[in-house]
């Protein structure tokens, strides 16, 4: 019993290393695959998604009633504006994530009292525009999310322009 002891303890503490490695790694992983598939309009830039189909669906489980647009974000050059345009007499609201999956800041149009507002998503130590509502982060890469609840499917062409109002862009050296 006791020559098998030593198999026994490795093969413990080599299952302890790999599901530590995973419960480290997956979130980023995941993150990643998120960031490809909603990414379409490039990295920085606002991409204001079709609906949801059986035959297309970038996240999983996307309701079919909600309008997706996405700003895959990188801050290793710099912090990054998000420009969020509520549309009118529809819920919508939006949800920043980080490389790990984590939410850093949500925000829905009543929170927001109907009204166009502004984040800036930054990294410690990035400077900002004065008076700017900053939303600092740990990783240079991470999503937002504007979801967009539709009454009908076949609204969206009617309120498609209304929510492409809503971008995403590096900061410019403003005065």
């Amino acid at each position: 019993m006791r020559r098998w002891l030593g198999p026994i303890l490795f093969g413990l503490l080599v299952a302890a290393a790999t599901a530590w490695a995973a419960v480290l790694y997956i979130p980023y992983g995941l993150m990643n695959v998120a960031m490809d598939r909603l990414g379409q309009g490039g990295v920085n830039t606002m991409s204001h998604g079709n609906l949801a189909s059986p035959q297309r669906q970038p996240v999983v489980r996307p309701s079919p009633d909600l309008a997706y647009s996405s700003c895959p974000y990188d801050l290793s050059a710099g912090p990054v504006a998000i420009e969020v345009t509520p549309v009118a007499g529809r819920y919508s609201s939006l949800s920043v994530f980080d490389a790990a999956t984590d939410v850093i800041f949500v925000r829905n149009d009543v929170e927001a009292g109907g009204k166009p507002y502004r984040i800036v998503v930054a990294r410690d130590g990035q400077t900002v525009p004065a008076g700017a509502e900053v939303v600092r982060t740990d990783h240079d890469r991470g999503i937002a999310l504007i979801r967009l609840l539709l009454k009908d499917p076949a609204e969206i062409g009617g309120l498609d322009a209304a929510r492409r109002q809503s971008s995403c862009a590096p900061v410019t050296n403003e005065k």
